[in-house]
């Protein structure tokens, strides 16, 4: 059998184009990644720099035109503020800086007048700072961080419909919270909360996570909270959550109860995870709950 030579066998380096793309790539400098990453963000206003071990903000973006940027994502980098450059890009709608090592957010941030959406989660804030509050965010999560406080400029976010601050050291909610008219969406589980706000049962809410605090009482004004579909409220140390206070929930727990044959003046033995679904509407809400849930007669 004929066997091939080193020059048949072997193609030609300027016949094979996927040849020609791996030697070219391998002659890539270094840093030819990032630069394709700002040359895209030029053309399509979309910036991608995750995950590339940043310390700062490229030097050569100076050379690309990113005014037109409405998304950026800074995320799993090493940055320890916010670069400066990033509140340059005016049309900023989407920022994400989620996995870094971002210790304060400056003043200058305000200048991202069209910014809608933030994702400041798992860094090391100690605060928010008040002009924070001055943009159009719809969504903000500042979770897993340092924070111990939010500033009092909160109601000022008037577009906000998600907030999650879980997984802080919070000790208590701002007064202004309950002019958030837009929420929808409220994280602040893991964190030193004693107390619940009673101007948040004024909220549109439809999610609420407060599990994993120090509440030992609901606010029997909850009971208005008619848009509510899912509460986490588990591993506090509730001492008298009012059945008042879920009266929307009022049927449901009256048929478990029914259903455990106890009296109405009993309480309903602790509860690991209860979930109960109302199809009413199309509507199910859950609540989860290691406490125990009182049935107070009234309410039947």
């Amino acid at each position: 059998m004929a066997t091939l030579g080193p020059e048949s066998a072997r193609p030609a380096l300027g016949s094979s184009p996927s040849v020609q793309t791996h030697l070219s790539s391998a002659n890539l400098p270094p840093n030819r990644g990032l630069e394709r990453a700002l040359e895209e963000a030029a053309a399509s206003g979309v910036l991608n720099l995750s995950s590339r071990k940043l310390k700062e903000f490229p030097r050569t973006a100076a050379n690309h035109d990113l005014t037109d940027t409405v998304e950026a994502d800074l995320s799993k980098n090493r940055l320890t503020d916010v670069p400066s450059e990033v509140c340059h890009l005016v049309a900023l709608e989407t920022l994400n800086l989620y996995h870094n090592c971002i210790r304060t957010i400056p003043d200058s941030v305000i200048s991202l007048q069209s910014l809608t959406s933030v994702n400041l989660s798992r860094n090391q804030l100690g605060s928010l700072p008040a002009c924070l509050c001055g943009l159009p965010l719809r969504v903000l999560n500042a979770s897993n961080n340092k924070l111990v406080s939010l500033p009092e400029t909160i109601g000022q976010l008037h577009s906000l419909m998600e907030l999650d601050i879980s997984c802080n050291e919070i000790t208590a909610l701002p007064r202004h919270i309950g002019r958030l008219k837009a929420l929808r969406e409220l994280n602040v589980r893991r964190n030193l909360l004693c107390v619940l706000p009673e101007d948040l049962a004024d909220l549109p809410l439809v999610k609420f996570d407060f599990s994993c605090n120090k509440v030992s009482t609901i606010p029997v004004c909850y009971r208005k909270m008619k848009q509510l579909q899912s509460l986490q409220l588990e591993n506090n140390p509730l001492q008298s959550p009012p059945a008042q206070s879920f009266s929307f929930l009022g049927s449901d727990l009256i048929e478990a109860c029914r259903s455990e044959k106890m009296p109405d003046s009993l309480y309903l033995p602790v509860i690991e995870r209860l979930s109960l679904s109302r199809p009413t509407a199309g509507r199910s809400v859950t609540v989860v709950t290691s406490a125990l849930f009182h049935l107070v007669h009234c309410i039947i």
